[in-house]
């Protein structure tokens, strides 16, 4: 059993044998029941469409919170969910999250962002940003690979993919804004992402998925803390609302903070 209470500030934790989460008493809901990715869900993005092996590839639990807390969360418009990313290969793929874009707030012309926390694992967060509405002209693309405690911003106008690596679970924690559908069919008329993430003699490589006709070079970059939002290592992600929820405000106003978006890339790029 692995206890992600000091982690997440919840109390649950993973089950390594029936490969769940488990929530304590004080949880909402009480039982964490995941929707499921599986690889026949995915084929449309996967690097070898004929791989086979793992079928569920990652699991998703949508909505928890402690039940003192569902209210308020409800009346800020959030969502707090869980994902749990199996480790091993589709072929010579590590496995992935389907990938998806986020739509535009209506009436603001920004799209909305989101939040990730790792909990247990080493997670890959691939980011992709469209120069047009064409789903094949990409103008930057982001990989930032974090741990335990660390927080990914996915900026307004990227989409996003994350990757496990690694031999373990990968664990990961998010919030968003409530009430919107994430839009996938873009990534999915790309067969993926922009790079594919491949085992390559004990490492991991990333190829170009020339589907796309416009592609830059692939940009590494740290994790970047950002103190206006407390998305630091010291505070665990689901404490950031109890203790101050105004700093998770960008998620549902993000057209208020385009000059903190625009540091942040700037930090992560430098350009």
């Amino acid at each position: 059993m692995n206890t992600l209470s000091q982690k997440s500030g919840l109390p649950i934790s993973w089950d390594q044998k029936k490969e769940m989460i488990l929530c304590g008493e004080d949880m909402q809901p009480r039982e964490c029941r995941p929707d499921i990715r599986r690889r026949t869900d995915m084929l449309d993005v996967l690097y070898d469409k004929r791989a086979l092996g793992i079928d569920e590839l990652y699991y998703m639990y949508r909505g928890l919170s402690l039940a003192e807390d569902s209210k308020e969360i409800a009346e800020a418009g959030l969502r707090y969910d869980i994902t749990a990313i199996r480790p091993g290969l589709l072929g010579c793929e590590f496995v992935k999250t389907a990938g998806h874009y986020h739509p535009l707030k209506p009436e603001t012309g920004v799209t909305w962002p989101e939040v990730y926390e790792v909990l247990s694992g080493r997670a890959h967060y691939l980011l992709q940003r469209r120069k047009s509405e064409q789903p094949d002209e990409i103008d930057a693309v982001l990989l930032i690979s974090a741990l335990p405690g660390e927080k990914v911003l996915i900026p307004p106008g990227f989409g996003h993919i994350t990757i496990n690596a690694g031999n373990d679970f990968l664990i990961m924690s998010n919030w968003v804004a409530e009430g919107f559908e994430s839009v996938y069919e873009p990534v999915r008329q790309m067969q993926g992402g922009a790079f594919y993430a491949l085992k390559d003699n004990g490492g991991i490589k990333f190829v170009p998925n020339r589907n796309y006709s416009s592609l830059p070079s692939l940009n590494i970059c740290p994790v970047e803390p950002i103190d206006q939002f407390m998305l630091v290592k010291d505070i665990q992600m689901y404490n950031i609302f109890k203790e101050n929820k105004e700093a998770l405000r960008f998620l549902t106003n993000p057209e208020d903070y385009g000059a903190v978006f625009a540091n942040y890339l700037a930090k992560l790029t430098l350009f």
